[in-house]
């Protein structure tokens, strides 16, 4: 017995986007609360304001990964919903990259960037695949 709901498990997209905020939540939890820690994993400058600006990434990490996550435990999330996840996820895939090209992080951080462009994808995949499904209910109410 899962303690997800059976449209979640039944559905491989939908459970892997559930999985992937939940760690969302994790992750920005571990940034919010151990800014140092997970910049010196990064081998980044680990100043006062850096750490600082690290926690408040880190908070916005928290909100969307809990967003996503919330959003998509509902019988019929709103496409728009995972549009403006995906966008945050391809915007961090952008700026990390362009944070290790400044030798601002290390390379270990593209792992991060490429997972969060996967994620990315994945979302927009998930709003069309609603916005289509929406669609379709608009047509089957009109046809009454």
């Amino acid at each position: 017995m899962s303690v997800l709901p059976d449209r979640v498990t039944r559905d491989p997209l939908r459970l892997v986007l559930v999985l992937i905020g939940a760690v969302t939540v994790l992750t920005g939890a571990c940034q919010l609360f151990a800014p140092g820690f997970v910049l010196n994993q990064l081998s980044a400058d680990s100043t006062g304001i850096s750490r600082h600006l690290f926690a408040t990434v880190g908070m916005f990490m928290v909100v969307v990964g809990g967003l996503l996550v919330q959003g998509l435990l509902t019988p019929a999330p709103p496409p728009y919903l995972l549009f403006w996840a995906g966008l945050q996820k391809f915007g961090a895939f952008v700026l990390v990259g362009i944070g290790v090209l400044r030798d601002l992080f290390a390379a270990l951080a593209l792992l991060v960037a490429f997972f969060d462009l996967a994620t990315a994808l994945l979302c927009w995949l998930m709003a069309r695949r609603l916005a289509s499904r929406a669609g379709d209910l608009h047509t089957a109410g009109a046809a009454r």
